[in-house]
């Protein structure tokens, strides 16, 4: 009778510490199974040079919608107009446009271009031109 108890104790002692003790690897590896989507932006960049030697960088982000220009050390960040014809982006204050090889940036509230560059084929030509 004696061994039947110390049986059923140990057998008692044996499944409270196995029944206390939580499975601590498989909520590990459930939390470490979660890949995270990670969605790239589809991304264009161009440099075009007029014939003064100025140069314009223009950065098309389609997936946001957004245009980033960069001429003469200044950065600006324009947002994609529906409302115009084929490429065009503005800004309160400026507004570019790529229509049909015509790339000009202008400020819209003095009328101002800044920056013009026609391509035509293999001809490329560029103009600078402001009109007030």
């Amino acid at each position: 009778m004696k061994k039947l108890s110390s049986i059923i104790i140990l057998s008692l002692a044996v499944l409270s510490v196995t029944a206390c003790k939580p499975p601590a690897k498989e909520t590990e590896s459930l939390t470490e199974a979660q890949p995270t989507a990670v969605e790239t932006d589809k991304i264009t960049k161009e440099v075009f040079t007029d014939s003064f030697g100025d140069q314009m960088e223009i950065t098309v982000n389609e997936t946001q919608n957004t245009v980033t220009v960069r001429l003469d050390g200044k950065t600006y960040e324009l947002k994609k107009n529906e409302d115009l014809p084929e490429y065009t982006a503005s800004n309160a204050e400026y507004q570019y446009s790529d229509i049909r090889g015509n790339i000009t940036f202008l400020k819209k509230n003095v009328d101002m271009v800044l920056f013009h560059y026609k391509h035509n084929g293999k001809n490329r030509t560029a103009t600078k031109m402001a009109s007030y």
